[in-house]
This record gives structure tokens, C-alpha cells and sequence, in this order.
């Protein structure tokens, strides 16, 4: 398992590498995104563990979803991802583990990501906008509340909530042990 820092310097890349592929100065990026220029360049050096909220905001100014930007630099071997391939990062801030569960460069149109949320962790996400894309939560085990835009979902084993981007939404365990979900992002008719 890759520690923390390698985590961070590899995050910090694919930030770097994404935003010269869009032709963004630091300065046009930290507009976009609503993130300091300063921050911005402590994440690309790797000298910051960035929250999933400061990622969120990266990734709406780089226009891609979180998964892409933790898979942007991973490069296709196999239709199979073994576990032990399969790469893990812990927000700093909540504790959620986020595993990239899907083989990556392998042209699917649904990623999957499965997450251990702990007990009495919340995680709030500004809109993100991207076109003809969704996700799908399914609960594996315990319970989740997740609020989009103003509505509220109690999810339990078993539940599925479907979501497009476009509003604000919260994750929140309301349990007393971790719970763990699956998202399932789906890219629709010819996204991308």
C-alpha cells in the first residue's frame, strides 16, 4: 500500500498534468475552482493532503469527477484489477476511505468505487457539472443519509439511491459503526 505522502505527491501530478492538458495557468484554475493559487500549488508539489471537499472544488474547476482525477494517471494492464491493485485514498478530514474498485483505461462506461464511511462522519460536496454523467450509491452495510440538494435519503443494506451531478450533496453516517457503499458512475450515451 502506498503511504500518505506518495498519495499526495501522485494527486498532486495528476493535478498538474490535467491542468496543463486544459491550458490553465495556476491563477485561471484557482478562479475556476475557487481554490487560492497558493493552496493549489502546495497540492501539486504533494506538500498538502487535500480534503475531499478541496478536491471536489479542484475537480469542478479541471471539469472532471473525482474519480477521473484519481485515476487520470493510472494506465491500463488488464480488464481485471485485483485487489491488491486497486487503489486506495483516506480524506484527511472525515476518515472515508475511497477504493478504485473498476480496471482503469479499459473504455467502460460505469466506474466503480466502493467506500468505508466511519461512524458519525459527514462529507459535504459543492455542485459539480458534468454532462450526461450520474451516480448510483448502493448501501453494502450499515446505514447512510445523503442529502441532494434539499432532499434527504435514509439508506440502508441494500438501498440504492440514483443521483445526477448538479447539486450540492452531503453524505453523512448516522450510525455507530462504519458503513460501506458502493458508487457506481455511469457515463451515458456517448459521455465521455
Amino acid at each position: 500500500m502506498e503511504s500518505i505522502e506518495a498519495i499526495d505527491r501522485d494527486i498532486g501530478e495528476r493535478v498538474r498534468a490535467l491542468r496543463a492538458a486544459r491550458g490553465l495557468t495556476l491563477d485561471e484554475l484557482a478562479a475556476q475552482s475557487g481554490v487560492s493559487r497558493a493552496m493549489l500549488s502546495r497540492v501539486e508539489r504533494g506538500e498538502s493532503s487535500p480534503t475531499a471537499q478541496l478536491l471536489n472544488r479542484i475537480c469542478g474547476g479541471l471539469g472532471v469527477t473525482l474519480s477521473a482525477l484519481l485515476a487520470a494517471a493510472e494506465k491500463p494492464a488488464s480488464p481485471v484489477r485485483r485487489r491488491a491493485e486497486q487503489a486506495t485514498w483516506r480524506d484527511p478530514e472525515s476518515g472515508y476511505r475511497r477504493r478504485a474498485v473498476s480496471p482503469p483505461g479499459v473504455g467502460a462506461l460505469a466506474e466503480i468505487v466502493e467506500v468505508e464511511f466511519p461512524a458519525g462522519a459527514s462529507v459535504a460536496f459543492a455542485p459539480q457539472h458534468f454532462e450526461e454523467t450520474d451516480q448510483q450509491i448502493l448501501v453494502l452495510h450499515g446505514a447512510m443519509e445523503i442529502g441532494v440538494g434539499a432532499a434527504r435519503h435514509r439508506l440502508s443494506a441494500g438501498d440504492c439511491l440514483a443521483m445526477r451531478f448538479g447539486e450540492p450533496i452531503v453524505f453523512r453516517n448516522p450510525g455507530k459503526s462504519a458503513a460501506r457503499y458502493l458508487v457506481v458512475i455511469g457515463r451515458g450515451r456517448g459521455g465521455a
